[in-house]
């Protein structure tokens, strides 16, 4: 049985840093280098939980959660879920998920959120039967 833990990263280091990197190449087209200074501002942003998930001792996933307070309430995302695709097939993304459902728990009064690309056929269908529902809503985005 392979060793599986998932831990959230409370201090920043090269290594993980770069293997941070080689999972956003797998997760998005855009080019992405991650630094052990990004790494450091991101574990030291309170609003921010990196949590990564250990394979036998290798990182073979990732998974971001944002929270904030509006006059609406505590306001929970899960951003950048990717695990290596190596790794896929294993349930390790469905680990992570429910890892972060569990940590927003603790949050409680929450509302947690995400958004996936429609594309991402797997992902989606993991976060229906993680419990999520489809919110009928536009997303806008601004990038500076």
């Amino acid at each position: 049985m392979t060793n599986i833990k998932i831990e959230r990263i409370t201090s920043a280091d090269s290594s993980t840093a770069e293997a941070i990197s080689l999972l956003l190449k797998q997760l998005s087209s855009q080019e992405f280098i991650f630094t052990e200074r990004e790494l450091a501002a991101l574990i030291n942003d309170s609003s921010s939980s990196l949590f990564l998930l250990f394979a036998e001792g290798k990182i073979a996933g990732m998974l971001t959660l944002g929270t904030y307070l509006s006059p609406t309430g505590r306001k929970a995302w899960i951003e950048d879920v990717v695990v290596d695709s190596i790794y896929r097939g294993k349930g390790y993304g469905k680990m992570l998920v429910e890892h972060a459902i569990g940590y927003a728990r603790t949050l409680s009064p929450c509302t947690l959120m995400l958004t996936s690309n429609p594309a991402r056929i797997a992902a989606n269908e993991l976060y229906r039967a993680s419990g999520f529902e489809q919110k009928i809503t536009n997303v806008y985005k601004m990038s500076f």
